[in-house]
């Protein structure tokens, strides 16, 4: 009875793989300590996001109140996606070290009083400087990935990262939706008669939610599936391996796989563009429609709260890709979607009528987000030795990606919003095409098979470790390496 209960986790109504990972996703089975590290981790996530865009829906009382220009505002979007570039990439071997519990827990608690004292803000200077600092709570993406990736499968973690990811990112539509709500009902009530006090109290709410849910992860929360602490029993080789291979060694292995780096690619202008559509959106049918502050804010929902289902379908679709065709099936998915979220963007910055504008705008809320989910179910299978230095890189690029597109489209007045929209569109096609030029040596690329010789060193070193469970594609690709051996 002792032995049983060290390999497997406390009570669990899922199965299990050799390394106590669940290979089955079921939400509901709150039993499991994988399903309740998954709603630890999506809720916290969820809190960074509401935090992070609950400023954007009231950017035109806030834009009022303090006298900011559009260089203002462009220059505070930037900065907001700034401040989660380098934190993202701390995040990613910081989880290696210390497990994603603490890092995550770690970050919301510093970050909550950030948001929260935006009701302090009185210039240009002091709102750009809180976005910035603010965005640094979206690092806790990387943690969110890394934890799902500790707990589940390979046969399901496309699926399990999708919806854990795609119900947080929720949080920004959320925001969008509600905020504009509270800043309403403030204003109405008897706490304030000034629109101004109104609008930097509702900043007290996504503050307190976001250190809420930090102290729930924290003593909820648990790093394995056995339970204990980031070095626990399943974790006794990679702990053997980490003192032989310091952080610095973890850290180059990330680095210098050229997948790594297209994935970031990949994902600045997926997740990017849609971080760039979440800043802008309300303002953009704000004022190219005429609109009011809470209908721009329930269309801009509509964009955000589509990750429910729609970056969860990106995992599923991986995972089914996967299955039948390997990682190969996986990469394949990944183009097309994203290839065809770039066609609809360029489609949304030419549409001239308000409601084919939104029916535009919510398909391309859907590949744009299942590109984000098949991205992220490609990521764990680059390298399990340095998993959170490439869920770090992946996570950043997300970010660059937003930057750079605010820079470069959503700065300055060289371009109207409906062309830089298009041209948005035009740079997720071009930065998808990557994507062909990634190779895995045991199962191949879009378009070439694995090597005939993949069993080595290397991979049992971990630098190309696969989390492939499925036995009938192991058997197949047996099959294939013994095929060529023999031929």
């Amino acid at each position: 009875m002792e032995t049983n209960s060290e390999k497997q986790p406390p009570i669990s109504s899922i199965k299990l793989d050799n390394e106590n990972k669940a290979t089955q996703f079921r939400p509901l089975s709150f039993s499991s300590p994988h399903i309740i590290a998954f709603h630890l981790a999506w809720l916290s996530l969820f809190t960074c996001f509401f935090s992070t865009f609950s400023i954007p829906p009231l950017i035109p009382v806030i834009r009022r109140d303090l006298h900011l220009s559009d260089a203002d505002i462009s220059n505070a979007a930037t900065a907001s996606f700034v401040g989660s570039i380098f934190s993202r990439l701390a995040m990613g071997p910081l989880c290696d070290l210390v497990g994603p519990r603490i890092a995550s827990a770690s970050l919301s608690l510093i970050t909550a009083p950030i948001i929260m004292s935006t009701y302090f803000i009185t210039s240009a200077s002091s709102f750009i400087l809180i976005r910035f600092l603010v965005g640094f709570c979206l690092a806790n993406f990387v943690a969110n990935q890394f934890w799902m990736c500790s707990m589940f499968s390979g046969c399901v973690v496309g699926l399990a990262n999708g919806v854990a990811a795609g119900w947080a990112n929720t949080g920004a539509g959320v925001a969008q939706l509600v905020m504009p709500q509270i800043y309403s009902l403030i204003s109405n009530t008897w706490l304030s008669s000034s629109s101004s006090t109104a609008w930097r109290l509702s900043f007290l709410v996504p503050g307190i939610f976001q250190a809420f849910m930090a102290i729930m992860v924290l003593v909820y929360g648990q790093d394995s599936p056995s339970g204990g602490g980031y070095k626990s029993k399943e974790h006794a080789e990679q702990a053997e391996k980490r003192k032989k291979d310091n952080f610095l060694g973890i850290l180059l292995n990330g680095l210098t796989d050229y997948r790594g780096w297209i994935l970031a690619l990949t994902y600045g202008y997926c997740f990017g563009s849609e971080l760039t559509t979440d800043n802008m959106i309300a303002g953009y049918f704000y004022d190219r429609f005429g609109l009011n502050i809470e209908v721009a804010g329930m269309i801009a929902a509509c964009f955000g709260m589509a990750n429910f289902f729609s970056r969860p379908m990106g995992g599923v679709l991986s995972d089914k890709m996967g299955k039948r065709f390997g990682i190969r099936g996986r990469l394949w998915g990944l183009w097309l979607v994203q290839t065809m979220a770039g066609l609809l963007c360029v489609v949304l910055g030419r549409v001239n009528s308000l409601w084919r504008s939104v029916a535009v705008m919510c398909l391309f809320s859907v590949f744009v987000q299942a590109a984000s989910g098949l991205t992220f179910g490609v990521v764990p299978f680059v390298s399990k030795r340095s998993l959170g230095v490439i869920s770090g890189m992946t996570g950043s690029g997300g970010t660059v990606g937003a930057v750079v597109t605010q820079l470069l489209l959503f700065s300055g007045s060289r371009f109207s919003k409906q062309t830089s929209i298009s041209l948005m569109g035009v740079m997720m096609i071009l930065c998808t095409l990557p994507v062909t030029l990634i190779y895995f040596p045991q199962s191949g690329g879009m378009f070439c098979g694995p090597s005939a010789y993949t069993i080595s060193a290397v991979e049992d070193d971990g630098d190309y470790h696969l989390l492939v469970q499925d036995s009938e594609r192991n058997e197949l690709l047996e099959h294939e390496i013994s095929t060529r051996r023999i031929d």
